[in-house]
């Protein structure tokens, strides 16, 4: 058996400075390993030139970065992502066999073929790999893109076998953990870790001056034509409050007309995602509708930096998906079914005038529980400890303060608090 090079080696298609969140996230957590590890990470970026980015930005220190050149974006068609993932998937095969590392983190960015690489890597060289479903596939993507039966089961059977033989397993919630049991009958063990968010400053002296706030992605799975119907309805009655738009998606214009027809109705366009964390801590309420059936498969990553940043939340789901649980379990809002005489029923509840101290600093919840859970620190905490790699805090603080100087450098083509 080759001797291995390498330690670690991250392996994720999005990474800093484009992929803002879970990008910065990552680049801690390979910086903090650092420290005492020799670190790879296999990515993509805009130009092939994300070395010279992270010296330019002071980040990165002693990383070594393998990156190619980006041929697609979120907004290309179908058929240009997909080369762009197996041309993605052949750059991951040469880099991880170039620098044969020990231990592999490998994310659903892209899904199932590069995880299945790493796979490969990982038995021909006896190395181990930690698999990070953030979105379980190909069902996420069956719900928007119909895929062919015979590649949809293909791509299945590829992807449990991946799991199965995971050294371990990382999802959002447990809904997504019993089904990735179910379907794969892995026997791996499959731990539970939060999507991080940008930490907002926690100021009891904050105006929040506005009402209510969405910011992220206006796709198909965000039930967006029932928000604004809900919303359109519900201004018409006379109500009071006003709605924040930031983002983009398939029906970003329908949200621009709206704000059009509506004073009450705000669209701000894409925003980078520190100013939209800003965005959302002026503001009372956010906005956090979802597709039933894509609650088993994936998890908002929104809800985290809404939570973050003090807001409650209405979640506009089926009462018994895991959305609407974690909502009212963790007592950060409300949820409200998706039909348009609930939401319109939920925006009257949250008027100033019948719920005057709704926000999460208004129950001292600055110390709420689940804020540390989503704070990057807890996110790179868990991964070492899931890798078996120690962590150095102090490092990690030292990274933190670091980042904080420099966090401009990233605020590049990312569609603020896409998921």
């Amino acid at each position: 058996m080759l001797k291995k090079k390498t330690d670690l080696a991250i392996v994720n298609r999005g990474f800093w400075p484009q992929g803002q969140v879970v990008g910065e996230a990552l680049l801690r957590l390979a910086e903090t390993c650092a420290m005492e590890q020799r670190v790879a990470v296999v990515t993509q970026s805009e130009d092939g030139r994300l070395r010279q980015k992270l010296d330019q930005a002071d980040r990165g220190k002693g990383v070594d970065i393998l990156d190619c050149r980006s041929r697609a974006e979120s907004s290309s068609g179908l058929i240009k992502r997909s080369l762009d993932a197996l041309i993605f998937m052949a750059w991951t095969f040469a880099s991880l066999i170039r620098y044969r590392p020990a231990k592999v983190y490998v994310s659903t960015n892209p899904p199932v073929v590069v995880p299945f690489i790493v796979m490969l890597y990982c038995k021909l060289f006896g190395a181990r790999y930690y698999y990070h479903l953030q979105d379980i596939h190909p069902e996420a993507a069956h719900i928007v893109v119909r895929l062919n039966p015979i590649l949809s089961w293909l791509l299945t059977s590829i992807d449990d076998f991946t799991m199965r033989h995971a050294e371990r397993l990382i999802t959002l919630t447990e809904d997504m953990r019993h089904y990735i049991r179910e379907r794969s009958n892995t026997q791996a063990e499959i731990d539970l870790l939060d999507n991080p968010a940008f930490p907002v400053e926690q100021d009891t002296t904050v105006n929040r001056g506005g009402d209510v706030v969405f910011c992220g992605n206006a796709g198909r799975l965000q039930r967006i034509p029932l928000l604004l119907d809900a919303i359109r309805d519900y201004l018409k009655q006379g109500g009071s409050m006003r709605f924040t738009f930031a983002g983009a998606g398939v029906y970003a214009s329908q949200i621009a007309g709206l704000a059009e027809e509506f004073e009450a109705v705000t669209y701000h366009g894409v925003v980078p995602a520190l100013e939209a964390a800003a965005l959302v801590n002026r503001h009372r309420w956010a906005l956090l509708p979802i597709d039933d059936e894509v609650t088993r498969y994936a998890f908002p990553s929104k809800s985290s930096a809404y939570v973050l940043a003090g807001c409650q939340i209405l979640a506009i789901c089926g009462r018994g998906t895991s959305v609407a649980r974690w909502v009212e379990e963790h007592k950060v809002g409300l949820a409200a079914a998706p039909d348009k005489d609930s939401v319109i029923a939920a925006f009257q509840s949250m008027e100033p005038v019948y719920a005057p101290k709704q926000s999460l600093e208004a129950e001292d919840t600055g110390q709420h529980p689940l804020r540390e859970r989503l704070e990057f620190s807890y996110f790179t905490e868990r991964l070492c400890e899931t890798m078996g790699i120690r962590n150095n805090h102090h490092a990690e603080a030292a990274i933190s303060t670091e980042s904080k100087r420099f966090h401009g450098a990233g605020r590049s083509g990312e569609k603020a608090l896409a998921r």
